[in-house]
């Protein structure tokens, strides 16, 4: 992948995450590359779209990341960064509290396990309001999970350590059609939930100053 195209991926991704619709060309070259033009970024975006990394709706001419999409950018792009939303989470060591604010800042569902057995949850009303979930089927696998989070802990607890991890698609244990990042602290797992389309970089250094008040 050459430079122009990495930019246009991470444009895109950067993209969809603020407004969840399809990207298109026009809208690419005013806002993110200015000086090259639209049939240049369609030619490269149907490149892109050959390696699997954007696809489109059938219902529209602009482009949505994938799965392999999300990695790559996952693998490239997150950098290290202070975060201004951290000052929000008041300095507690209540970990349900801790939760509950996590949740409310990030706009995600946040699950906290003190053991195998004992799970907290909240927050799964702001990911039912995202509009990736208005979609019957993604709602309904969603709530299997919850249902079930007992059980689907009590399988990943002991595999999870205090590294950061992001898992999606496949690779997550809580449904593939969201995203989580996890990690441990003082031997309490924590958890955050919600669509594949996530703004990464914020949430994951929001859990990991969240690790440290629990």
């Amino acid at each position: 992948m050459n430079k122009r195209q990495e930019k246009l991926l991470k444009s895109i991704i950067d993209e969809y995450v603020k407004t969840a619709q399809p990207v298109g060309s026009n809208l690419l070259v005013a806002k993110y590359l200015k000086n090259v033009s639209s049939a240049t970024v369609r030619n490269e975006m149907a490149e892109l779209e050959k390696q699997g990394l954007i696809t489109h709706p059938h219902t529209s001419a602009g482009r949505i990341p994938t799965e392999k999409g999300y990695k790559y950018y996952l693998d490239n792009f997150l950098k290290d960064s202070a975060l201004k939303e951290v000052g929000q989470l008041k300095q507690t060591k209540e970990p349900k509290q801790v939760a509950k604010e996590l949740a409310e800042i990030s706009g995600l569902a946040v699950i906290i396990s003190f053991t195998k057995e004992d799970v907290y949850y909240t927050g799964i009303s702001n990911v039912f309001s995202q509009p990736e979930f208005h979609e019957y089927n993604l709602a309904y696998n969603f709530t299997s999970v919850i249902d079930h989070l007992d059980e689907v802990v009590s399988q990943i607890y002991d595999t999870i350590t205090e590294t950061v991890e992001v898992r999606i698609g496949e690779e997550n244990p809580f449904g593939a059609d969201c995203g989580l990042i996890i990690t441990k602290n003082n031997n309490k797992l924590i958890a955050l939930i919600g669509p594949i389309r996530m703004d990464y970089q914020k949430n994951i250094n929001l859990i990991k100053y969240a690790k440290t008040l629990i």
